[in-house]
């Protein structure tokens, strides 16, 4: 039997098996399909193979790291939620995706990494007690530095001279795109009936977290709740499809067989992870003894003392093991 798919992505919380919108989105489609996964629910993405999450390992391609290239390869190997459709539900997929790009995430990201109040009490709290030591001393700040260079590009030159106007025009588009997600839904269990497809993989992997994450600045989030059927809508699908994955596995409940059933939180490359730990460590020790000046280096004749690099090393060797 050939080895699974593995799958590496965000660990859970806030109620979801991913707090990460493309890792969720990625997740949500393999579980629509069946797909044979193998995942592992990582709390950092130097655990995964590209050093990017998601990331799919495969056999024949490599390790792939963007969420829509995952997808089409699960297509490629016949896991494909979209055969049914006709042309125009195809067509409305790909109209409704760029929808989702260009208005709901732009002011996913602002709503989780650049609000002050949101990103300091929220998002960096859970990325700071998720990650471990040490990098969760710098990680998040630099997850955050790389979301606001993201929205600076998505939101273009406006975005420094009028930042506040241009937050309205964004949140209300936002809003509109949530009310015209609900009347499209309508009372339907998924986008195109019965069944799931792509879009409800995208549509859900958007909405879920903003509707479960305890935003202490909901503006958003309470726009999403008043729309009561996108809240059903994402109620539906974890308990159909994710009912022991809300985060925290229950410790009665048995693990899901068959696609998945490799759910797990194990470290597959653990040794290069505690090296890299120890001198990230390390690291940041010596950088923050030479700026505050416990630590100074003096020009001076080689003696004995030369030789005290060498005991760092072997000790450095006899934590590694």
């Amino acid at each position: 039997m050939a080895a699974p798919m593995e799958l590496f992505c965000w660990a859970g919380g806030w109620g979801l098996p991913s707090v990460d919108p493309d890792c969720l989105a990625v997740l949500t489609y393999a579980r629509f399909t069946g797909a044979p996964l193998k995942v592992h629910r990582v709390s950092s993405p130097w655990r995964s193979p590209s050093g990017r999450l998601p990331a799919l390992k495969t056999r024949d391609e490599g390790t792939i790291s963007k969420t829509q290239q995952i997808i089409t390869h699960l297509r490629k190997q016949k896991y494909n939620a979209d055969y049914d459709l006709s042309a125009t539900q195809g067509a409305d997929t790909l109209a409704f995706v760029s929808l989702l790009e260009e208005k709901l995430l732009p002011v996913l990201i602002h709503t989780f990494w650049v609000d002050a109040k949101n990103y300091v009490e929220h998002t960096r709290k859970w990325y700071a007690e998720t990650i471990p030591f040490p990098l969760n001393f710098f990680l998040p700040n630099c997850m955050h530095k790389q979301h606001v260079e993201r929205l600076q590009l998505m939101w273009g030159d406006g975005y420094m001279e009028d930042e506040e106007k241009l937050e309205k025009e964004l949140y209300r588009d936002a809003r509109e795109c949530l009310t015209l997600l609900s009347q499209r839904l309508g009372s339907q269990k998924f986008f195109f009936g019965d069944s799931p497809a792509s879009l409800d993989a995208f549509v859900f992997s958007r909405l879920a977290p903003l509707l479960k994450a305890k935003l202490p600045n909901g503006k958003l989030q309470q726009h999403l709740k008043s729309l009561q059927n996108l809240c059903n809508y994402c109620t539906s699908i974890l308990s159909l499809y994710f009912p022991w994955d809300g985060g925290d596995l229950p410790a009665s409940a048995p693990r899901v067989g068959g696609a998945e059933g490799g759910d797990t939180e194990e470290d597959p490359h653990k040794r290069r992870n505690q090296l890299l730990s120890v001198l990230v460590g390390l690291a940041a020790m010596l950088g923050y003894a030479f700026l505050s000046g416990i630590v100074s280096i003096q020009r001076g004749a080689v003696g004995p003392a030369g030789r005290q690099p060498m005991a760092l090393e072997e000790e450095e060797e006899e934590e590694e093991e």
